[in-house]
């Protein structure tokens, strides 16, 4: 029997060449394949929520830009464990949104976003796409870990 596999849009870490891309390349994690390049419709407000540089896509639709990203698909497997990534539903969401592609195809994807987020996070700079740096590292340390102190970060 021939599993269907979903399609979600990434636009943060889960990227190619970023800190958390090897969640879709690691076997035991379930299959991944990647379609192409792409950005919402939409328009959402995402910003480095903490200083930690991990993304954050607000649940703020119309407010920012629209966001690039890459489209893969996925078996149930590996959609169960970038939830346990994105710590679903407890801290991030996830619902379809449309994503045209980079050759101008549009595609119902789900994205992980966070719906319960002070408005002063929509003070941030809005960007269009994420990107790690040298001079803003991601960290594996997150505002999830109760022992780190929350100043400037999400709090919900």
């Amino acid at each position: 029997m021939t599993q269907v596999l979903k399609r979600v849009f990434v636009y943060g870490t889960l990227k190619r060449g970023e800190p958390n891309h090897i969640w879709l390349t690691t076997k035991e994690n379930g299959v991944s394949q990647f379609v192409a390049k792409g950005k919402t419709v939409a328009k959402f407000p995402l910003v480095i929520g903490t200083r930690y540089n991990i993304p954050f896509l607000l649940n703020k639709q119309g407010v920012g830009h629209q966001i690039e990203g890459e489209i893969y698909e996925v078996d149930d497997n590996m959609f169960a464990r970038l939830d346990v990534l994105e710590d679903y539903p407890k801290y991030y969401d996830r619902e379809p949104q449309v994503i045209v592609t980079e050759h101008n195809e549009t595609l119902d994807c789900w994205l992980y976003l966070i719906r319960k987020f002070p408005e002063s996070m929509l003070e941030k700079p809005l960007l269009t796409s994420y990107h790690n740096t040298p001079e803003q590292a991601y960290s594996e340390k997150s505002v999830r870990d109760p022992a780190i102190p929350a100043k400037d970060d999400l709090a919900y």
